[in-house]
């Protein structure tokens, strides 16, 4: 990987519910930590190794979201699901293109950006954001 990405958790990603924004702090942290390990020009080992961490918060704190959501009623779970199932088969993918190739390549380093950075900021700042603001609503009805 050869360009440099801006990965850091900033107040544009803030859906303002503790619970998630802590997650997304972690998140975003493990994606850095992938992404420096691709950078460094680590072995394929050390960036599946990261990939595999990323993976493995990626599923808890999917599954955390998606029981907050259950939790309040959220009316739109099954489509927030099934992003969540899109973005585990993006990770999914990732893990073949290693497996598949000496390492993380330039090609790779595009598809990282594309289908991990811009899809979890995107969807951070649209998908969650709305959570969270339904669940804010529900739980101070009298502020409205």
């Amino acid at each position: 990987m050869t360009y440099d990405l801006n990965i850091t958790f900033d107040d544009n990603l803030v859906t303002g519910n503790e619970t998630i924004d802590t997650q997304h702090k972690e998140l975003i942290d493990r994606i850095q930590n992938f992404v420096t390990a691709c950078q460094n020009g680590d072995s394929k080992v050390k960036a599946i190794k990261m990939l595999d961490y990323l993976d493995e918060y990626t599923d808890f704190h999917f599954k955390e979201e998606e029981k907050l959501q259950e939790k309040s009623g959220y009316p739109e779970r099954e489509n927030h699901h099934e992003k969540h199932e899109e973005f585990k088969k993006t990770i999914q993918e990732l893990h073949e293109y290693l497996q598949d190739y000496e390492g993380p390549t330039d090609r790779f380093s595009e598809l990282v950006q594309k289908n991990v950075i811009d899809w979890l900021f995107g969807h951070i700042k649209t998908y969650d954001r709305s959570v969270a603001e339904f669940i804010f609503m529900r739980e101070n009805p009298k502020r409205y």
